[in-house]
């Protein structure tokens, strides 16, 4: 039997501000889990730019090259 997403614990990353729900590999110590990824666990001060804009940015490098 499936096992439903809205029973499980959640969090708010301390990062990004959105929420996470529970996961097995943090079984062992949810009560220290603060970020919903690796990423934002790296970037723990900066507050992450929206991907919209990355791409924005990510085009415009690109176009300069053709």
């Amino acid at each position: 039997a499936k096992h439903s997403k809205a029973r499980l614990p959640q969090k708010i990353c301390k990062t990004c501000a959105k929420p996470f729900a529970w996961r097995k590999k943090w079984a062992r110590d949810w009560d220290q889990v603060l970020y919903c990824s690796e990423r934002c666990r790296r970037s723990k001060g900066e507050i992450l730019i929206s991907v919209e804009s990355g791409v924005e940015a990510n085009r415009s490098k690109r176009g300069s090259h053709a």
